[in-house]
């Protein structure tokens, strides 16, 4: 008589497959979970060279009592009409050439203070802003000027030590009303910026620069 055997032990098969399973998905979350911070990191990184340039811009404001309101995410400083300008004029006023003779001289320290951050800083863009009051061609032409007014101000009509080396990196832009509040006509829209361009950031807006400094050097 034959005697049949059972294998009565429990099949462990699946349960290992699962656990190999297991162990590769484990594996690939936290390979995934490295290269993100690996990610991270490389970006923290590049934008600290940006955050420096930054931190002492606003530091030399502030130290020098110089009242102007400075982007901290992007180091942009906004310059109110009233203080350079007549409402609809592009000639500066006296209050606004005493303002630049304060402030240009300070603000182009900070860029050349030190070569990280003059290397860093690659381009330095006057850009004349305006409300969205009257229309758009207008408007564009207010800024441009303005913007101009400014620049040639800073070259022709003053002096200060990195003045030649501040030369080479700005550049005068008008952006009329493109940023402006479309619903109201906003005094706070009315402006000049000083905006900072990175090495670590791409270049924007190329067109607009090319075109405004072209009407510029008419």
């Amino acid at each position: 008589m034959q005697n049949f055997i059972w294998d009565c032990e429990p099949d462990n098969t699946e349960d290992d497959d699962a656990s190999i399973y297991l162990s590769i998905g484990d594996l690939m979350s936290g390979l995934l979970m490295f290269f993100v911070l690996l990610f991270i990191t490389a970006l923290a990184q590049i934008d600290e060279p940006k955050r420096v340039v930054i931190g002492n811009v606003i530091g030399e404001m502030k130290s020098n009592n110089i009242n102007v309101k400075v982007n901290p995410e992007t180091g942009d400083i906004s310059i109110q009409e009233s203080i350079l300008f007549a409402q609809g004029s592009t000639e500066l006023k006296p209050k606004g050439k005493e303002f630049l003779r304060r402030f240009i001289p300070v603000y182009s320290r900070v860029i050349f203070s030190k070569p990280e951050i003059e290397n860093e800083v690659s381009r330095v863009v006057i850009e004349g802003h305006t409300s969205s009051e009257g229309d758009d061609k207008t408007n564009m032409e207010l800024s441009v000027l303005r913007a101009s007014s400014v620049y040639k101000f800073i070259f022709y009509d003053m002096n200060f030590p990195t003045q030649a080396s501040l030369s080479q990196k700005i550049l005068a832009a008008g952006r009329g009303e493109i940023e402006a509040d479309k619903t109201r006509d906003n005094p706070a829209d009315r402006k000049v910026l000083f905006r900072l361009q990175f090495r670590s950031d791409e270049l924007s807006n190329k067109s607009y620069l090319k075109k405004s400094q072209e009407k510029i050097n008419e």
